[in-house]
């Protein structure tokens, strides 16, 4: 089993973009996981489009299919680095994904495209998401393994006018694909008679609108027989100032047992905001 740290995870990924880290997890974790999306895959429909594919099968809300997917979302390794990268630009982290995605024989290469640009925001500064590739099957070069470009990430990578040659993620499952939100990367073709399976969970800032509708992935009802730290990556948790709340509190107020029907607001600020805010106010009180 591994032992890479979550301090090292992130000095890597940061260095090269990316990072595949072999036997994080029990092969018996992911088989069991592999087990319970077995139905899921068999009743997705392919998928329909250039960019999600042809003869590509994805579905979404993972993390309600599998208690094993929920253990893959909180390993600590990964949610250590994720903080390390991420922290410095938002007030808390958020699941962005959690997708199951079955790539069939006959399925071409797909793009290859960096997965912050699906937000307009100003590109370089910091990174907006962190993505994992769990593989449930052996990832091939020939089977469809994810495309990865090395140091095409940040402001420094993105500058190129190419994103130069790709590695292929051959690795078997147990490993994590770990790479930056800036990555250019992409699936490649299945030129086997094989399918080829994996999950991505991927984490962004807390301020962003997710990829996924968390809400609607994980309603009350479901987030609820969650354990806290999920049910705040998947969306019940507040970002400071304010953000994401209902009625004026954080929402998880949603997943007790028992519901106020009204709520009061409650100020959630930045400590610079909430003295700023209090001086402010203290004057005004002082001026009456």
């Amino acid at each position: 089993m591994s032992t890479i740290s979550s301090d090292e995870l992130a000095a890597a990924l940061l260095e090269t973009g990316y990072c595949i880290v072999p036997g994080l997890v029990e092969p018996a974790t992911i088989g069991a996981l592999a087990r319970d999306l077995d139905p899921v895959f068999a009743a997705t429909p392919f998928g329909h489009g250039d960019f999600y594919g042809f003869r590509t099968k994805r579905f979404g809300s993972v993390l309600r299919r599998s208690v094993h997917a929920q253990g893959l979302a909180l390993e600590k390794t990964i949610l250590g680095a994720v903080h390390t990268i991420l922290g410095d630009a938002c007030d808390t982290i958020q699941i962005n994904v959690a997708q199951g995605i079955e790539i069939h024989p006959g399925e071409v290469r797909q793009f290859p495209h960096r997965d912050h640009d699906m937000w307009n925001g100003a590109k370089g500064a910091h990174e907006y998401l962190v993505n994992v590739i769990w593989p449930l099957t052996p990832f091939r070069a020939d089977n469809g393994a994810t495309q990865i470009y090395p140091h095409s990430h940040g402001a420094e990578g993105m500058s190129r006018q190419e994103p130069g040659e790709p590695v292929i993620a051959q690795c078997e499952p147990g490993a994590a694909i770990c790479f930056l939100g800036s990555t250019a990367h992409g699936a490649g073709a299945n030129l086997t008679a094989e399918v080829r399976r994996g999950i991505v969970i991927g984490y962004s800032l807390g301020w962003l609108k997710p990829y996924e509708n968390l809400w609607l992935a994980y309603p009350p009802a479901v987030a609820r027989t969650f354990p806290p730290e999920l049910a705040a990556l998947a969306g019940y948790v507040q970002h400071r100032p304010n953000l994401g709340n209902h009625e004026g509190q954080c929402p998880s107020v949603l997943l007790g047992d028992s519901i106020p029907g009204y709520l009061r607001a409650i100020d959630a600020l930045k400590p610079d905001q909430a003295a700023m805010v209090a001086e402010f106010a203290g004057q005004e009180r002082l001026a009456r």
